[in-house]
């Protein structure tokens, strides 16, 4: 079964599913493979973008999800010693983007599905695959509206991210901001007669930067993430033209990473006070400049419990008994916020997200199937 699973992960790396890219190809590929084995098929989006729900077993509410994602971050930029949509072994170590983020867990559920359907399981089992998770969610948050009004109602779900097969049982939310600034251009010979965007960029990332102490000071006192306290992080910062030009237009994306809801409300409120303040000083000279914050993504905590259902099964069919909590995030929320328990574990790991060279190894399959064949003899 290995072999199988690793001959599917070289087929979905092949299928460069980068997130500002179609990954309906992949989709409409694997649904097909499904149906083929008895699934009832699902395809919620459009010729571009989908998800996929493939259902087994009863109709009926109840049963397990297991759950990934079909989109992979970019290379653009990334010094890869191999083609990173091909997969290369090397060392036991698969290379190729997405292996470990997380078309490697996709591949391994392929493969065991026919294993896991070859008796008809007792109850509902489901595959779910989203879009666009890399960039907030979009895929998983429009899944979520569409069970909620007309299911499947799965009872528990496993979402497959790379945890070196550790069971997750909670993590931060993540949050994403843009905020622009459009200012005056004019020459930089006179800074005075225009109104730099990226000079109020640069004061906004200060406040930004100068929250995260208070953050730190806010931290829980019995927090179990690593940091403890909320983090907030500017990805990116860009505008002007050139030296000597003033700047009409700046960006900055950044991102806050919540341990509780409070410190959302207070880096909002804080920062949208500051911007109000440099947009008054920047209209004095221009009126029509302006600061706006536009939210990409809002992806809720998984947020642990002391009744999780889908945690104690995994701890049964993986033999592991610790639980953790990290600071990515995952669909593992959106889908808790249905009344779903949830557990994160899947093959490979999440310091190989996002890499150059990216990798998952033949050990972290190997124990994903394994995960994945005592699941059939749990559903029958």
């Amino acid at each position: 079964m290995l072999e199988t699973a690793i001959a599917r992960l070289a087929d979905l790396v092949a299928m460069p599913t980068v997130s500002a890219d179609p990954n309906r190809a992949l989709i409409d590929r694997l649904a097909g493979d499904l149906a083929a084995i008895g699934a009832r098929i699902r395809i919620q989006g459009d010729a571009v973008k989908a998800n996929l729900v493939a259902s087994f077993g009863p109709a009926v509410d109840g049963g397990i999800m297991l759950s990934g994602h079909t989109d992979v971050v970019p290379v653009a930029g990334q010094a890869w010693s191999v083609p990173p949509f091909a997969l290369t072994e090397r060392d036991g170590r698969l290379h190729g983007r997405g292996t470990a983020d997380m078309k490697g867990f996709i591949a391994c559920v392929m493969a065991a599905l026919p294993a896991l359907v070859a008796r008809p399981p007792a109850q509902p089992l489901h595959l779910v695959l989203t879009h666009d998770e890399e960039v907030g969610c979009l895929g998983a948050r429009a899944l979520a509206r569409l069970m909620a009004a007309e299911g499947p109602r799965p009872r528990l779900a496993i979402i497959g991210e790379p945890t070196g097969m550790r069971i997750v049982e909670g993590h931060k939310g993540c949050c994403e901001y843009r905020t622009e600034f459009h200012g005056l251009a004019g020459h930089g010979s006179d800074p005075a007669r225009g109104v730099s965007a990226v000079e109020h960029a640069a004061r906004y990332a200060a406040a930004l930067i100068g929250l995260r102490g208070t953050l730190e000071r806010r931290a829980p006192a019995h927090s179990r993430f690593h940091p403890p306290w909320t983090t907030l992080n500017i990805g990116r910062i860009t505008g002007g033209e050139a030296a000597n030009v003033i700047a009409e237009h700046a960006v900055i994306d950044w991102d806050l990473r919540p341990v509780q809801p409070a410190d959302l409300a207070f880096v909002l409120e804080a920062i949208d006070s500051h911007a109000a303040a440099l947009q008054a000083g920047m209209r004095r000279v221009h009126p029509a400049a302006r600061i706006s914050r536009r939210t990409v993504g809002e992806v809720p905590p998984l947020r642990p419990g002391q009744a999780n259902a889908a945690r104690d099964l995994v701890a049964r069919l993986t033999g592991e008994n610790a639980t953790g909590l990290v600071a990515f995030g995952t669909e593992a929320g959106i889908f808790q916020e249905l009344g779903i328990d949830c557990v994160v574990c899947g093959p490979g790991e999440i310091a190989q997200a996002h890499t150059p060279d990216e990798f998952i190894t033949r050990e972290q399959m190997a124990r994903c199937l394994a995960m994945l064949q005592r699941l059939a003899d749990h559903l029958a």
